[in-house]
């Protein structure tokens, strides 16, 4: 009996130098637990069973440390506390989140979702919503800079019209297809027509006068160096005297300056003539000098 009360003055004072030098730390340091989660004795063979230093309750030597859930992790330090059984935790008791979408393993039924992802409570990918194409062109809406293509025209990768010869006219408007490169063209795609100003013909004739030879020659270089060229020769008259007249006379002068043409090396299969009398005035017939400007000769791509 003297002896046990000695042994237990020897432990209280080798505890008492314990904590005086920090060696045991505070209360959650005064007893181990082993792997298995069971609380071990001391080297003196004794538990820890009281409530020395703090009001906290030890366990009682050889019980394990409670862990509801099973899931390895004691109850005072399960930060995630009612994990399913048999699902994998870290080492605050939590379930992975192996591919890191929000999705616990055990409810992610898609899992390796690629990182960043959106994905739905089952952890898999959110369809996106299927895009649109208002127009039918080919080109979805996201991407598509000219909306509202007629349909069935032909579009270029930004979703806008072609213009094959780039006239600056869509192939779906142009009447005029195959424009030479820096023609200039009117809303239809057409060529507008060259005024042969200087081509002028003798009073109520066909005949050209001397200056308008001049004019033909410099339009006959130009055409014999684009042999793909083909042109109309467009007559025109006033509206003084009959139209019918004039119809025909504006016809004769076309002739004319086509002939002149071809003389001078144009291809003849290039070239077609045809007179529109007074029909296409482009100035008022009140005037001389407005009469002066509707008579003339085109030339039209």
């Amino acid at each position: 009996m003297k002896h046990h009360q000695q042994g237990k003055r020897i432990l209280g004072f080798a505890l008492c130098i314990a904590f005086s030098m920090g060696l045991l730390g505070t209360a959650q340091a005064a007893y181990w637990i082993d792997s298995k989660g069971e609380v071990v004795k001391n080297s003196f063979g004794e538990c820890w069973k009281d409530r020395w230093p703090t009001d906290e309750m030890r366990p009682e030597c050889g019980d394990k440390v409670a862990d509801a859930d099973g899931d390895g992790v004691a109850d005072d330090k399960d930060k995630c506390p009612g994990t399913p059984a048999g699902a994998k935790v870290d080492t605050d008791g939590c379930e992975l989140d192996s591919d890191g979408d929000g999705v616990v393993d055990s409810k992610d039924r898609c899992p390796g979702t690629p990182k960043g992802a959106k994905v739905d409570r089952h952890g898999c990918e959110k369809k996106k919503p299927k895009e649109k194409d208002s127009d039918g062109d080919g080109v979805l809406d996201s991407k598509d800079k000219c909306p509202g293509t007629p349909r069935g025209a032909k579009v270029d990768r930004n979703g806008c019209e072609l213009d094959s010869d780039g006239d600056g006219v869509v192939d779906s408007k142009d009447r005029c297809p195959g424009t030479a490169t820096g023609v200039k063209v009117d809303s239809k795609g057409c060529a507008e027509p060259v005024v042969l100003k200087g081509v002028n013909f003798e009073n109520n004739s066909a005949v050209l006068k001397p200056g308008a030879k001049t004019v033909l020659n410099d339009v006959a270089r130009s055409l014999k160096k684009r042999p793909d060229v083909k042109v109309t020769i467009a007559g025109h008259t006033d509206s003084r005297g009959a139209a019918a007249y004039n119809k025909t006379l504006s016809q004769q002068r076309a002739d004319s300056v086509r002939q002149y043409l071809v003389s001078k090396g144009v291809k003849a299969s290039n070239l077609k003539a045809k007179g529109f009398g007074e029909e296409q005035p482009t100035a008022t017939n009140d005037t001389s000098a407005g009469r002066a400007e509707n008579r003339r000769v085109e030339l039209r791509q």
